[in-house]
C-alpha cells in the first residue's frame, strides 16, 4: 500500500514540474520583446485543440520558452504554424 501512495506522489510530482518547463502560448503582443528562435508547423489534427497541443510540444521540443500561433486551416484535418521564442 505504500508503493502504491509513493508511486501516486511521484506521478504527481512530475506531472508538475512537466507543466512547470512547458512552453508558453502567448499573443502577438506580448511577442513584440521576445527573441524569435524559429518556427514549428503542424498538421492533421482534429481539432483546433489538438493542433495547439501539437505546436506547445514541437515549441518544448525545440526549447523554447514561448511561442505565438501565426497561422491555422482546416481542409478535414486542421494545420498550423507557430513562431518560437526564448
Amino acid at each position: 500500500m505504500k508503493t502504491v501512495k509513493y508511486a501516486i506522489a511521484a506521478l504527481t510530482l512530475s506531472a508538475f514540474s512537466f507543466a512547470a518547463s512547458a512552453a508558453d502560448l502567448i499573443s502577438n503582443a506580448d511577442a513584440q520583446n521576445l527573441n524569435k528562435v524559429g518556427v514549428v508547423s503542424a498538421q492533421g489534427a482534429s481539432t483546433l485543440e489538438g493542433l495547439e497541443a501539437e505546436l506547445a510540444a514541437k515549441a518544448d521540443a525545440a526549447g523554447a520558452k514561448a511561442y505565438s500561433i501565426t497561422s491555422a486551416m482546416s481542409h478535414n484535418k486542421v494545420s498550423g504554424t507557430a513562431v518560437i521564442y526564448n
